[in-house]
């Protein structure tokens, strides 16, 4: 029941408000801001008990979140660290602008990495550490498109040498050049993190900083003060992926993850916010969220014009301008500034009035500062219980004179001679004019006092950053003989092979060696891949425990959350289970942990949705199985359009370190999966596994004997025609390979024509091999050439081939240049449709009758079949002739 609060009649209101205002300075000035934050609480307690409600705040004054007052001293040498600064600026510069000199259009980016090096610079000298001990250190997930910067700095430290420098973007010279953008698969000593793709970084962040939480907790790695940084642009915020997971690191109270928001105010092409502050935006969003928020804005210049701004009127009139203003203050000099920014009221006017030009268009942005960004940083590492975010004011092109802060600074690849002069003018760098107009590189001696500042500083915080380390790993992959149970076939009893998959993942948990490292993730529907026995087995991770008891706690296969539990499940969302895939596929390298994430979707939504993720994965050298349920077309019953997939195949094709197979029966799936993981961890192989699973149930059979080496390899022998004497080769893959092996009965019993029966597992890698050994052939002409493995398989296999997959034609059309003439393809071109399998299958035309009477057509064609009995048994076995194309209705 709300209390009554009354409000005296005659009472003079705004002299109360002012007496309260009093004591409330009286208690901030007596007792400190926390007693005064303490007494808002009290009071916003007391409104709510009176029934008073009122709207939260989510932003704050523009101003610096931490006060003057608060700040603690700069810890660094800050004349060195800006002359340090001031060489990498120069370098990164030089770089871009030297290449697209001499090699027009190039490309490369200036602007980013001027707005972003003082933030960066203060991170290098005073926070990221490269270890912790013997334990590994901090991660930073760098803008990808400030990577000039990056070079420059190791350039200056002696990590790369000026030749490599000199061919920034030419990876493909005669001499070790550097990639765009951070890419560890073009430089796996250096780079650690993909980012440039815009939301793939702060999201991977995200889920890196929650994927350290749950190694710690399952004893896995050891705790350390260990960080997960994320260099964010603010333009990129408008990504989806950016900001999509924010409310996972407030959730599981992710202090060891911090973002940097560098608020330069502008994207690719003119403002982020022209007619707003997105730095208002982003801190509603993320106070929203539940995250730390730290704005520094203005840097320490402006304290002065604070402290002697007695009336607000400075605050006031920054809370009137837009970025789309800011922008403009920054673009057009001192004299505007003070002509549209103090000169709207004479009393703002008349504080910057002892101020030259110059020094109100030097007035600096926050993230400019380093005391005010090192404050910021300190703050956000000792904060504990939650995630924090430092949204940094910069200036897009930060000193490079009239690009700065302009609508183009994005584009910007050269600086004109007079700027290149005014630069080292600027920064007082010992370089001839002849030299900066040349865009020469310069480092000093390595005896000079800089270059002896930065080692130390990097030697204080565990070495060189970013730096990729891949350190050799005893590891013995499971015999195939530890899958006897599958490869010895299902006894006649009915099962798919996403539960054979679930079986093998349990007992794959079991392993006294390997089991602890074993990561299953889930985008939610774990029930649908059967998980329930796993979850009860292992435990779903929660970094709480279980605080509540399940309903279901007194069945068998009861709910089961657990602080150290195995399962990754991470609800709906691909995206966010793709970079939980990520963390865990690339533990090898960042945690020195080989573990091996097993991640079970929709096939469906897989590449199409984070396709992008996957690219990275590969970048990133990931290694893991992608598992996708419920493929194909026509397996899925009752779902439709929008669930049955056909084409995941020729997705992952694309991917070039992704091995991709579409297994039929669960011995097939074994082998696979016994194979992949010795290639990947084992072996140290780069690559990564897609695997398609179906939910149709049918009894499997026992491996064939030296069928080991066609399933790896993409197809083997399955069946052979009774007599010895096949007239036609019968391709399957997954379930629709139950049709072909009725296709072949089919054709036997009603038609004698004898056939043989293949079972496919991989048609990409059939592909890959065949082309792989045909450029072999082609570059060594004097040489016997080679043969590819489906050639050599087929070579004494007579007649045409029908292939029947539950995807496009396109998967099997794959091998056409190897099959000639003889390949005839059927598939599920075309929608999806919500029905059950049998009608499906006969809409797709991918039955067993759609199966023989292809077969009896191509036969027809090369002269071996009569066409009227072919024509004839088109009807007897229902194929409608004249029906429309599925690929087109």
């Amino acid at each position: 029941m709300a209390t009554k609060v009354t409000n005296p009649v005659g009472n003079d209101f705004a002299q109360q408000l002012r007496e309260w205002i009093e004591a409330f300075d009286d208690v901030v000035v007596g007792e400190g801001p926390e007693h005064g934050a303490e007494l808002l609480t009290a009071l916003r307690q007391r409104a709510r008990e009176a029934g008073i409600t009122q709207q939260s705040e989510l932003t704050t004054p523009y101003v610096n979140t931490i006060p003057k007052h608060e700040e603690v001293p700069y810890p660094g040498d800050r004349k060195l660290e800006r002359r340090i600064e001031a060489l990498i600026r120069w370098n990164a510069m030089a770089m871009v602008h030297g290449q697209n000199k001499k090699d027009h259009g190039i490309g490369g980016h200036i602007a980013t990495y001027s707005s972003l090096a003082t933030l960066l610079e203060v991170g290098f000298n005073h926070f990221f550490h490269a270890a912790y001990g013997d334990q590994p250190g901090d991660f930073v997930y760098f803008q990808g498109h400030a990577s000039p910067g990056i070079y420059a700095r190791a350039f200056l430290l002696g990590r790369l040498d000026e030749q490599r420098i000199l061919n920034f973007r030419h990876e493909l010279r005669d001499t070790p050049g550097l990639s765009s953008y951070p890419h560890p698969w073009l430089m796996p000593d250096f780079w650690r993190f993909p980012t440039v793709s815009m939301g793939i970084g702060p999201l991977n962040a995200v889920y890196q900083a929650r994927f350290m939480r749950y190694l710690e907790n399952r004893g896995l790695i050891e705790k350390t003060p260990r960080k997960v940084w994320a260099f964010v642009g603010d333009g990129e915020t408008d990504e989806v992926d950016t900001l999509g997971a924010l409310s996972l690191g407030r959730r599981e109270k992710l202090d060891n993850l911090i973002f940097v928001v560098n608020c330069n105010l502008q994207r690719l092409d003119g403002p982020v916010r022209g007619n707003g502050r997105i730095i208002d935006e982003l801190e509603a969003v993320f106070l929203g969220a539940g995250w730390n928020v730290i704005k520094v804005i203005w840097g320490s210049d402006w304290d002065e014009l604070f402290e002697r701004d007695h009336t607000g009127l400075l605050l006031k009139r920054m809370e009137e301008c837009v970025d789309g203003e800011y922008q403009a203050f920054k673009a057009k000099g001192g004299a505007y500034i003070r002509s549209e920014f103090f000169g709207k009221y004479p009393e703002l006017l008349k504080l910057a009035e002892h101020m030259s030009d110059d020094e109100i268009f030097h007035l600096h942005r926050g993230g400019h500062d380093a005391r005010k960004i090192y404050n910021a940083y300190k703050q956000a590492v000792e904060h504990k219980g939650g995630p924090t975010v430092i949204l940094a004011k910069t200036v897009k092109g930060y000193g490079l004179g009239s690009t700065q802060a302009r609508n183009a600074s994005h584009q910007e690849k050269k600086v004109a001679d007079d700027a290149l002069v005014d630069f080292t003018r600027r920064y007082d760098l010992p370089l001839p004019e002849q030299d900066a107009r040349a865009g020469k590189l310069y480092r000093p001696a390595q005896d000079a006092p800089e270059m002896v500042y930065m080692h130390a500083r990097r030697q204080g915080l565990g070495g060189f950053m970013p730096r990729r380390d891949v350190p050799k790993i005893d590891f013995k992959a499971p015999k195939l003989d530890t899958f006897k149970e599958w490869t010895g076939g299902s006894k006649g009893r009915a099962v798919s092979t996403t539960m054979g998959f679930v079986s093998m993942l349990r007992a794959l948990m079991k392993d006294p060696k390997i089991g602890k490292l074993i990561v299953p993730i889930v985008p939610d529907e774990g029930r649908t891949f059967g998980l329930e026995s796993a979850i009860k087995q292992v435990g779903i991770y929660a970094s709480e425990g279980q605080k509540y008891k399940p309903h279901d706690v007194d069945m068998v296969l009861s709910y089961r959350e657990e602080k150290d539990g195995q399962i990754l499940e991470e609800g709906i969302t691909e995206a966010g289970s793709m970079a939980s895939f990520t963390a865990a596929g690339t533990g090898y390298s960042n945690y020195l942990v080989p573990t091996i994430p097993f991640y079970m979707y929709y096939s469906m939504f897989g590449f199409q949705r984070v396709g992008d993720m996957m690219w990275a994965f590969a970048d990133a050298r990931g290694k893991g199985f992608l598992m996708a349920g419920t493929a194909g077309r026509t397996t899925m019953t009752g779902e439709g359009l929008q669930h049955q997939d056909g084409h995941s195949h020729l997705l992952m094709s694309v991917i070039p370190t992704c091995l991709s197979y579409d297994p039929a029966y669960v011995y097939e799936l074994a082998v696979i999966l016994q194979d992949g993981i010795r290639r990947m961890y084992e072996d140290g192989e780069d690559i990564f596994y897609y695997i398609t699973m179906y939910n149709e149930d049918y009894a499997m059979p026992e491996m064939p004997e030296g069928a080991r080496e066609g399933i790896v390899r993409g197809i083997y022998k399955l069946k052979t025609a009774a007599s010895g004497k096949a007239v036609a080769q019968l391709f399957g893959s997954g379930p629709i390979l139950n049709e072909v092996l009725r296709a072949h009965e089919i054709l036997a019993e009603k038609y004698g024509v004898e056939t043989d029966v293949w079972s496919v597992t991989s048609y990409n890698e059939l592909r890959r091999e065949a082309l792989s050994l045909e450029r072999w052939s082609r570059l060594h002409p004097a040489e016997a050439e080679k043969t590819p493995y489906i050639v050599s398989t087929m070579s004494k296999a007579k007649g045409p081939i029908i292939a029947a997959t539950d995807y496009m034609k396109a998967v099997p059309d794959q091998l056409s240049p190897w099959l000639t003439t003889r390949l005839v393809s059927l598939g599920t071109d075309g929608f999806g449709r919500s029905d059950n399998r049998e009608h499906l299958r006969r809409h797709f035309e991918v039955n067993a009758e759609s199966v023989v009477a292809a077969t009896l057509a191509k036969l027809v064609r090369e002269g071996k079949f009569d066409a009227k009995k072919a024509q004839k048994a088109l009807a007897d076995l229902g194929v409608d002739a004249e029906r429309g194309d599925p690929a087109h209705v």
